[in-house]
């Protein structure tokens, strides 16, 4: 299965910068360079592909980063080549700065590396301009569809959505598919593992294993209190983010918990939402709200895998994966929340789109009181105001989450 990020991908490839894909680990970055590389293949592109854990062929390219021309084919064309956990390297900024600057006519890289690369403030630094980010998050639902083999789900839902009068006696069957995707997530290899229990299984490895690389590259030195932080933060999901007050229930310092945040956002687990305001003087302060970027994980690291309709924080839930599903669309930048002083709120606001939305998620459509939003409607009367529900659930539900159309 093709991921929605491969046509872009493709897209870059004759582009004169280097393409950076980033991602969460287990979000499938490898397989997604293998995929181009079988693209290049097919349209008789060259192409290598090289993986930086293999020690022998970082070696040498860590002695010079003109080593890694001897790797190319004897061609006149221009070669594509893919570099798999770039921040194996020495110093990746300064290799990929100077192939840029003095090899761009004869490679275009793709290269894909952990948050430890990201984090590095050099990276970005040196890069500017000769570089497009590319950001591989978990699978969204309808990526989740085709990577269950549920394709004729898909096509049924796509249908729906065509038809704003469509009915499908499918529904049932896709409510089950979005309950499933809520609880269990997006990560590539726990969708496609039919059991239960072993998707959970595979989520405590994620969180376990894969999450202490991301803590011991990142040079996190309190292990427990990072942890305890990103607890923090899946329980909170969807909450304003105080660092003081977190630093006090941690007991640890507030620039520690600063830091900690960071490196949660630059491992692509944790996303921090900027307040929108507009000179509205009741506005608050600056403080983010914070979102888990993936369910799954999130469910994981409470140890809570109930049914959505069951679970006592499935607000929180429902309105995370909304989140998701606005991020899926629009990208991280352009969502904001909005908030004043004395209580009004307004869950998402996107008001550098084309055309600028604002977003309410409540689980049950019974829990919407429209005449909560009167201020932000009288502030901002040019930014309609949709609502969204998971309960009840039939065709209109993913109608609603398909308000960008």
């Amino acid at each position: 299965m093709q991921r929605n990020l491969f046509q872009p991908l493709v897209t870059h490839l004759d582009k004169k910068e280097f393409s950076i894909l980033t991602g969460a680990r287990q979000t499938g970055k490898s397989t997604l360079l293998r995929q181009l590389e079988a693209h290049c293949k097919e349209l008789s592109k060259p192409a290598v592909f090289l993986n930086l854990e293999n020690r022998d062929i970082l070696t040498v390219l860590d002695e010079h980063p003109f080593n890694l021309l001897n790797y190319l084919p004897k061609v006149e064309e221009r070669v594509v080549v893919l570099l798999d956990e770039v921040q194996y390297l020495k110093d990746p900024s300064n290799f990929l700065k100077l192939l840029y600057d003095e090899q761009a006519g004869r490679v275009k890289i793709i290269a894909t590396g952990s948050s430890a690369f990201y984090i590095d403030g050099h990276f970005k630094d040196s890069l500017a301009g000769r570089k497009r980010v590319f950001q591989l998050l978990t699978c969204s639902f309808d990526e989740y569809l085709r990577l269950s083999d549920k394709d004729s789900l898909l096509v049924e839902l796509q249908r729906v959505l065509a038809n704003k009068d469509a009915r499908t006696t499918q529904i049932e069957y896709l409510r089950q598919e979005w309950d499933s995707f809520m609880i269990y997530g997006g990560y590539p290899a726990v969708i496609t593992e039919p059991d239960r229990k072993e998707k959970i299984e595979r989520l405590k490895e994620i969180r376990d294993s894969f999450v202490k690389r991301d803590i011991l590259e990142s040079g996190v030195q309190n292990e427990t209190a990072f942890f305890h932080l990103f607890r923090l933060m899946a329980d909170q999901s969807g909450c304003l983010v105080n660092a003081h007050e977190l630093s006090t229930t941690l007991r640890i310092k507030s620039d520690t918990v600063s830091n900690y945040l960071r490196i949660l956002q630059k491992c692509f687990h944790l996303a921090l939402v900027k307040p929108f305001f507009r000179n509205l003087r009741k506005e608050l302060t600056k403080m983010p709200k914070g979102f888990l970027l993936d369910t799954g994980l999130r469910n994981s690291l409470l140890n809570n895998f109930q049914s959505v309709s069951d679970r006592p924080d499935k607000g929180e839930l429902w309105e995370t994966a909304c989140f998701r599903t606005l991020i899926d669309r629009w990208g991280l930048d352009s969502v904001y929340y909005w908030r004043t002083a004395d209580g009004n709120e307004v869950d998402f606001v996107l008001p550098e789109t084309e055309s600028p939305i604002a977003i309410e998620a409540k689980y049950d459509e019974t829990l919407i009181k429209t005449s909560k939003y009167k201020k932000f409607k009288e502030a901002y009367p040019a930014i309609p105001l949709h609502f969204v529900w998971a309960h009840p659930f039939n065709e209109d539900f993913f109608r609603r989450l398909d308000f960008a159309k």
